[in-house]
């Protein structure tokens, strides 16, 4: 046990002496990708910067459709996956570099197929992906129409994302969006049988699609005016503040 906690003081102190050196000249994608390939499959390297922490590089990185953050030290032989904290303004910082390294230009995002929460023409546009058997989405449902309520300026446009777990979903989100009928999905939620009324349409099988390419693999999934995504169900004054802050 002694010489297990010595040699974690060593490395400790080595990595201090190592941060208060200063950094080397530079980290370069190249470098970076060398580093990471054999650990990351397929990883392409996006941005290299200094990290918020003295001794490490943040690392940007995409492997498919899918993009991520490391931490790669000064000595350029280890590299770190994790989030890195701010005890002292309690942010998670990784988060934050994360969101704004997957946001999306909504403005390329279809809304023919959308169902419309609010008012067309309000200030703030929100896209909210959803699945028509997702409890979660459901509850979200709820505290949007809270916002709708409290906020003329503020429209959610709601986009048909059934999940593969849900085997009654994919004919419920056509049906929806066949009938353009935010009534057929609030029905569907409060546990009301819906009429099974497909189309031809192929906007179902389009949104699965393009959910895959921006990166979203779960509903709820909320597009906020800036182009940043949220993951996952929020009360409905917390989704003001989100979305009034960009």
């Amino acid at each position: 046990m002694r010489k297990i906690i010595c040699l974690a003081m060593a490395l400790l102190f080595a990595f201090a002496a190592q941060a208060c050196a200063g950094p080397e000249k530079s980290l370069t994608n190249d470098e970076a990708e060398a580093i990471l390939k054999d650990a990351i499959p397929n990883v392409k390297i996006l941005n290299v910067s200094q990290a918020p922490v003295k001794g490490l590089w943040e690392v940007m990185l995409q492997t498919g459709s899918k993009k991520g953050i490391v931490y790669i030290d000064y000595s350029k032989q280890y590299f770190i996956s994790g989030v890195i904290l701010d005890v002292k303004n309690k942010k998670n910082i990784t988060a934050e570099r994360f969101g704004e390294l997957n946001k999306v230009d909504s403005s390329n995002i279809p809304l023919d197929d959308a169902l419309t929460l609010g008012a067309e023409g309000a200030k703030y546009r929100v896209i909210v992906f959803t699945d028509p058997d997702c409890p979660y989405c459901s509850k979200m449902h709820t505290e949007m129409k809270k916002v709708v309520d409290k906020r003329k300026d503020i429209v959610f446009f709601i986009k048909m994302y059934p999940l593969p777990m849900h085997p009654d979903a994919k004919w419920k989100a056509k049906s929806i969006i066949c009938n353009k009928s935010l009534k057929m999905l609030e029905d569907n939620f409060n546990h009301k049988k819906i009429a099974k009324d497909e189309c031809a349409t192929t906007a179902v099988d389009d949104n699965i699609r393009l959910a895959g390419q921006l990166g979203i693999n779960g509903t709820p999934a909320v597009i906020l005016p800036g182009g940043k995504v949220e993951a996952g169900y929020r009360e409905a004054d917390t989704l003001i503040k989100l979305i009034t802050k960009e």
